[in-house]
């Protein structure tokens, strides 16, 4: 009897011990609250602001900045509201560009999806007339350019487009993408402007740069930008209500490395555009290159504002949720 009640005492105490060894299921975490707001801001600088295959710094470096709030209906679906700065050189020396932008974000599967629109503004500008090099104010009161052998350019070249945009996320490693931009009045030119585009992204295997942060991708497009014809302050004496302005291809292709929040892209762009049309559709001030006579350019001063072009840009992008934590 004392043998069996030493055993049972022995064996009660050996499962309590194995118990004890046993690992203890964790209590299951809480779900972290969803925050249904966010704020994007960021900045850059570039050795060329380039829009479309046509620079709007001549070819000079610019800055730009940007604030973004957003709000998230659900993790399908957000909303936003935005705006930039960048430094411009325009041939009617507006101030800067000012851009205004508001829209959704649906996402289904791998598809996503972001509708809006986009206000472009650029204050404190002049209307301008003259020779390319020797660009005169507009005389006061005046409604109209001088004539076929002059630049011209209105005060005020502020103008919205509306925009529809898709990017399919394929796998880890490789995105497609399409754009369509559409305007009543292409910088407010009287000529509306549609611009449609498709763009491939590749991104590099994060294994390739170990554990250093480093990432890269390389990306390109491939668009084209359709446009009408001018009101009558843009005229010549072969179209005196107004010219057509032409259509043209543009291109770029480029390779960017990240680390946190920065990214370094390097590019290369360029355009379809020659240098007779690219005078008559910029009004470029230093447009002074003889022996490009167009039908919408008889005075025959081309500008390189249009076409090739290396880009090399510094930006840092961040999000209140993640970056200010």
């Amino acid at each position: 009897m004392k043998k069996f009640t030493v055993a049972a005492l022995l064996l009660t105490m050996s499962g309590a011990a194995f118990a004890a060894d046993l690992p203890v299921k964790a209590a299951k975490a809480p779900t972290p609250a969803f925050d249904p707001w966010d704020i994007a801001f960021g900045g850059a600088v570039m050795s060329d602001y380039v829009f479309r295959g046509i620079t709007q710094s001549n070819h000079q470096p610019s800055v730009t900045a940007y604030f973004e709030p957003r709000y998230s209906v659900n993790k399908d679906l957000q909303l936003y509201i935005g705006t930039s700065t960048e430094s411009i050189s325009f041939a009617n020396h507006a101030a800067a560009e000012v851009d205004i932008y508001g829209g959704v974000r649906p996402t289904f599967g791998a598809f996503g999806f972001d509708v809006g629109i986009w206000g472009y503004l650029y204050p404190g500008g002049q209307c301008e007339e003259g020779f390319p090099g020797g660009v005169a104010v507009c005389p006061a009161g005046s409604p109209l350019a001088a004539g076929p052998n002059f630049v011209q350019i209105k005060q005020d070249l502020s103008f919205y487009e509306g925009y529809g945009k898709v990017n399919w996320t394929v796998n880890d490693n490789f995105a497609l993408g399409a754009n369509e931009y559409y305007t009543p009045s292409f910088l407010n030119s009287g000529a509306w402007g549609d611009y449609a585009s498709i763009t491939a992204k590749v991104t590099a295997p994060s294994k390739w740069f170990g554990s250093s942060g480093v990432g890269a991708y390389l990306s390109a497009e491939v668009g084209r930008q359709w446009l009408g014809t001018t009101d009558a302050f843009y005229r010549i004496a072969a179209a005196p209500i107004g010219i057509p302005y032409p259509s043209y291809d543009t291109w770029n292709i480029g390779i960017a490395f990240t680390y946190k929040v920065f990214t370094l892209d390097l590019r290369y762009s360029d355009t379809n555009l020659n240098k007779g049309n690219c005078a008559a559709v910029t009004s470029a001030f230093n447009a002074n290159i003889p022996g490009n006579v167009t039908a919408i350019n008889p005075n025959g001063f081309g500008s390189n504002w249009c076409g090739a072009v290396g880009i090399a840009k510094l930006s840092a992008d961040l999000t209140a949720m993640t970056s200010l934590k």
